[in-house]
């Protein structure tokens, strides 16, 4: 059964004019002033959905975005800051991408927090997709392949500094500890302290690709998937892969289970307003993510029109209806919301976890006004079966 509501938060600043007749996503640019606002906006968020009840509230790591769609840069130091304004709402790392870091001070960063918030910061990881933001750090991201064995490498290291008293690592890219010699010994161990103090350490990642060597370098770390921006129905082969590498690995686990399911969502009176107002932000999420490879079916014409002003629908660019008539995306009434998450449980009887999640580009004002009414009109239909 469905019973932890979440929302992902990239963390996007106020835009301003939105869609596909304002600013091309290329030629936006904030001052810091405005970028830094993102700090505030996070507050508001997290505030209310700690008095409303919600489970978690997944941020994501991004760097050197001056077009003001993903600028929090540290969402460990974000969760422990957030962690003193809220009293139950798990702030989740959606996701630290493992290569910009060194493993071991990802691993220590995560103990710190975990303590420091109690139990209240979630650890997620992933390789990442802007290649400003890895390769500037020094990461292959052009190279998948060397990206995925480096992502893969600095996870096993996380998890034995993580799960060991003592640990040490001899791989392709990392030799830890290094064979010096350290007060009047050499060195052949490490210890991570302090190591976090709720274990085991419940980690997510996102499920992408659903390759089976992902998929099984999953299981095998004990790593829960967030499938994002997608509904069941654009997803379901992703559903069906986990649940067939979870079977893999010993698992007897229900279709949906160890899953959260990302649906974009927008309350209005009726189904017609609810698409007429999020339409524009739509448009910014297809100017945001539609180069990055994050819209479905969209053609390399399509998306060429995209990323300039107006003049898509002669180009045929999806519009919000055609995500909407898939499940992707939702707009309309909380009664129709409850149905449709009703019948995603009877389809995924292991669903436990969704993330209802507001588009890029949505005013603060909106992303408070819309997790307030969704706290209020939809999730008691499900959470108070718990």
């Amino acid at each position: 059964m469905i019973t932890k509501f979440s929302n992902v938060y990239a963390g996007h600043v106020d835009l301003g004019d939105m869609g596909q007749d304002a600013t091309p996503a290329n030629e936006r640019r904030y001052g810091n002033a405005h970028l830094a606002s993102v700090f505030e906006k996070t507050e508001a968020i997290a505030r209310v959905m700690d008095d409303h009840g919600f489970h978690t509230l997944w941020l994501a790591e991004h760097h050197f975005q001056h077009e003001g769609y993903e600028v929090i840069p540290n969402i460990l130091m974000a969760a422990v800051h957030l962690a003193h304004l809220t009293s139950r709402l798990r702030i989740g790392c959606g996701f630290n991408i493992a290569p910009m870091w060194h493993p071991l001070r990802l691993a220590e960063d995560f103990a710190t927090a975990d303590i420091l918030t109690k139990g209240r910061t979630v650890f997620g990881v992933g390789r990442g997709y802007h290649t400003r933001e890895v390769e500037t750090f020094g990461a292959p991201m052009l190279d998948q392949e060397a990206n995925r064995a480096l992502f893969e490498e600095q996870v096993e290291i996380i998890m034995k500094a993580f799960n060991s008293e003592s640990f040490a690592h001899q791989g392709k890219h990392y030799t830890l500890p290094p064979p010096v010699p350290y007060r009047g010994y050499e060195l052949r161990e490490l210890t991570l302290v302090p190591r976090p103090i709720h274990l085991p350490v419940e980690t997510w990642q996102p499920v992408v690709s659903a390759s089976a060597r992902g998929l099984d370098f999953m299981h095998r770390h004990g790593i829960k998937g967030l499938i994002g921006g997608g509904a069941a129905t654009m997803a379901e082969k992703s559903i069906y892969a986990f649940q067939e590498s979870a079977h893999r690995a010993g698992k007897d686990w229900k279709l949906g289970e160890g899953l959260s399911l990302g649906i974009f969502y927008y309350l209005a009176d009726s189904r017609d307003r609810g698409i007429r107002e999020i339409r524009p932000f739509y448009e910014e999420h297809v100017k945001m993510f539609g180069p990055l490879g994050f819209v479905p079916g969209i053609t390399p014409a399509q998306l060429a029109a995209s990323t300039k002003r107006g003049g898509w629908d002669a180009a045929g660019v999806p519009r919000v209806e055609d995500y909407i008539r898939v499940g992707a995306w939702f707009a309309g009434p909380p009664e129709e919301l409850v149905a449709y998450l009703r019948e995603l449980e009877s389809r995924f009887p292991g669903l436990e976890y969704v993330h209802l999640s507001n588009s890029m580009g949505t005013p603060k004002t909106v992303m408070v006004e819309q997790l307030a009414w969704l706290g209020k009109e939809v999730m008691p239909h499900f959470t108070a079966r718990t």
